[in-house]
C-alpha cells in the first residue's frame, strides 16, 4: 500500500542555521507533488527529511513530525533505516554503484535485506527493470557494468533500484537535471507510471516538467540570503500555474527572479 505523508511544523537544521522554517503539507498516495523554488530555499534539504536522510550530515537535526498514514517517522521506536526503506531516495546525478554489474546495482538492497535466493533475486530484479522501462534494454547485458550505460539509462537503473526493496515512497531530487531532453522525457513517462502505485515527491528547478508531471506543486522561497526557507502555497497544479494565490509564485513561474 502506498502511504500518505503528512507533515506539521517541520524545521530543519544544519548545526545552528536554520534551512527550512515550520513546514506544513500533505503529499497524497498514489500522486505526485513537485516542490519548485529558487536555489537555496530548501526544496532539497526539505525533500531529505522524509526519509531521514537529513540527518546523515554531521550537525544536522529536524524537529516537527513527518508521519507515514499517521505514524511518526522521528519517533523514539522508529528504525531510520527501515525508514529508508519504506520511503526511497532518487539523486540528482545518477549513482549506480561503479564496480557493480547491472544486476547488482539492482539486488543490493535486496541482499542487505536477506534475500539469497537466485531464483528469488532474479524475478525481483527483472521486474525491477521492467519497473524502470529498462528491461528491453539491458536484459541481453545484465552482469556489464551499470556505470557503462548512458546517463539516462543509469538514472533508470537507480529507479529500479529503489524500487526494487518495494517503498511506498518514492523522493526524486531533481532526478533530470543532468539528463539530455529525450532522457528527460523517459523518466517523466517513467514517474507517470510509476505514480500509479507510488507517493512521488519530486524536486524540480524545471516548469514545465513540474507541470507535465505533478497533480500538486508546492512553492518554497526564502525572505533573503541566510534567512531558512518556508513554505509559501501548495495546490493543485493547473491552479498553482494559472491562478496562484501569491504574487511570489507568479512572478516565480513567469521567470521574473530565481
Amino acid at each position: 500500500m502506498t502511504k500518505r505523508i503528512e507533515v506539521a511544523g517541520l524545521n530543519a537544521y544544519y548545526g545552528s542555521h536554520k534551512a527550512v522554517e515550520d513546514i506544513s503539507m500533505t503529499m497524497e498516495p498514489r500522486s505526485v507533488t513537485a516542490f519548485i523554488g529558487p536555489s537555496g530555499c530548501g526544496k532539497s534539504t526539505f525533500i531529505r527529511t522524509l526519509n531521514r536522510m537529513h540527518e546523515l550530515i554531521p550537525g544536522a537535526s529536524v524537529d516537527g513530525s513527518v508521519a507515514l498514514d499517521g505514524q511518526d517517522l522521528y519517533g523514539s521506536d522508529i528504525d531510520p533505516v527501515a525508514v529508508r526503506r519504506t520511503v526511497g531516495m532518487v539523486f540528482q546525478r545518477p549513482n549506480p554503484f561503479p564496480t557493480m554489474s547491472i544486476y547488482d546495482n539492482v539486488a543490493a538492497g535486496l541482499k542487505l535485506a536477506g534475500i539469497k535466493r537466485k531464483g528469488d533475486l532474479d524475478a525481483i530484479v527483472e521486474r525491477s527493470l521492467r519497473g524502470a522501462n529498462l528491461w528491453t534494454e539491458v536484459k541481453d547485458r545484465l552482469n556489464k557494468p551499470g556505470a557503462g550505460l548512458s546517463g539516462g539509462q543509469q538514472q533508470r537503473l537507480c529507479i529500479a533500484r529503489a524500487i526494487a526493496v518495494e517503498p511506498q515512497v518514492l523522493l526524486m531530487d531533481e532526478p533530470c537535471s543532468a539528463l539530455d531532453p529525450i532522457s528527460t522525457l523517459a523518466i517523466e513517462d517513467l514517474i507517470a507510471l510509476l505514480k500509479e502505485r507510488y507517493t512521488i515527491v519530486i524536486v524540480t528547478h524545471n516548469m514545465q516538467q513540474a507541470a507535465r508531471v505533478s497533480d500538486k506543486t508546492a512553492f518554497f522561497n526564502l525572505a533573503g540570503p541566510g534567512q531558512p526557507g518556508k513554505l509559501v502555497e501548495i495546490g493543485d497544479t493547473e491552479t498553482i500555474f494559472s491562478a496562484p494565490t501569491e504574487e511570489s509564485t507568479a512572478d516565480y513561474i513567469a521567470g521574473r527572479f530565481g
